[in-house]
């Protein structure tokens, strides 16, 4: 037996974010993201022939080394996944997965992770069947959703939303739809991302938790509603190209989100003393100089810089200068809006 795939799936970063779950993997409110390019998953999936009788065999590697404890969260995915890929208890599942990025940081890894592994079940799924899936994105998005709910927006490059809005024309909680060329204003796919590394370490809430938090959060009920009515800004920004519109709306849902989880309870902080110290210098340059970086935070302690194209130089100059310091190690990734997920 010799059937495998692998498949390179990228991280997203939201701009309008997704906190809160109903149902199973189904977002309380709905969400956008940039599609990155550098900050990526690259993961195989082989079949062998099984040696137990369990309901799923996996074998889990990471960077070549076996990691029991990424075993849970991937016999879940499958058990969630189990009607749309039949096949999964037949075989041992065997998967070997890398990034190119610290995962459990804040940096979605779980996004980029979950997506691939949906890319190659469903590539593996038509050989395994011998026929071709009508629309082999959209299954996948459903997919990596069961997974990791911003997986499903890592199906696709550039703009992606998730969550049915009245604005955004197929929008559904089920799965991510990509934003059309004629939706965006040309010069937000030259936009970079500086992702400034300010802990590599593992977080000591994950996202998971942090998203049941929702459910009996006193600023729940609001929090959505807001969400619903920047995702309206957020498309009138992204079609006229109002970097001032969308500046506001990216940050203030980046406050927005930690503000929850300082609030639900338990409480928790993920920021550290340095992503604030970035975050204000990044305000103050901004102000100084009229260039426009536009600070956003996953749920972790990292911060991402988003800029045009244009101001790239001045931008790496000013990072070099100023915020680096605050970086674990010096250390940051650099992305490009991408294209999209790649099989290998």
């Amino acid at each position: 037996m010799n059937i495998s795939s692998k498949w390179e799936s990228p991280s997203n970063i939201a701009l309008v974010k997704y906190w809160g779950k109903m149902g199973i993997q189904l977002p309380a409110n709905p969400s956008i993201s940039f599609t990155l390019n550098e900050a990526k998953t690259i993961t195989k999936v082989s079949l062998e022939e099984k040696t137990t009788k369990d309901d799923f065999e996996i074998l889990v590697k990471y960077d070549s080394k076996e990691i029991p404890e990424f075993e849970g969260k991937i016999i879940q995915f499958l058990n969630r996944t189990a009607h749309l890929f039949t096949f999964t208890k037949q075989f041992k599942i065997v998967i070997n997965t890398v990034n190119t990025f610290p995962h459990s940081s804040g940096i979605a890894s779980s996004a980029s992770g979950m997506s691939a592994l949906a890319l190659c079940l469903c590539s593996i799924e038509e050989h395994v069947e011998g026929n071709k899936t009508l629309d082999f994105y959209r299954k996948a998005s459903v997919a990596a959703r069961l997974g990791s709910g911003s997986a499903c927006r890592s199906l696709y490059g550039g703009l992606v939303s998730w969550g049915a809005h009245k604005d955004y024309v197929g929008s559904s909680d089920e799965f991510a739809t990509q934003l059309s060329e004629k939706e965006v204003f040309s010069g937000f796919y030259g936009f970079k991302d500086m992702i400034l590394l300010v802990d590599e370490g593992k977080k000591l809430v994950s996202s998971t938790l942090g998203h049941s938090l929702l459910n009996n959060h006193p600023f729940a009920s609001a929090r959505y509603e807001e969400a619903g009515k920047n995702m309206s800004l957020m498309k009138k920004a992204l079609k006229e190209g109002d970097l001032g519109l969308f500046t506001h709306i990216v940050e203030s849902e980046a406050m927005m989100l930690h503000a929850l989880m300082m609030t639900s309870n338990p409480y928790f902080v993920l920021m550290r003393p340095n992503t604030l110290a970035i975050i204000e210098k990044v305000w103050d340059f901004r102000k100084q100089t009229g260039l426009r970086p536009v600070v956003t935070l996953d749920a972790g302690a990292n911060v991402h810089v988003l800029f045009p194209q244009e101001e790239q130089d001045a931008i790496f100059q000013f990072a070099g200068e100023h915020l680096l310091q605050y970086c674990q190690e010096n250390k940051y990734i650099c992305s490009s809006i991408g294209n999209g997920p790649k099989q290998l």
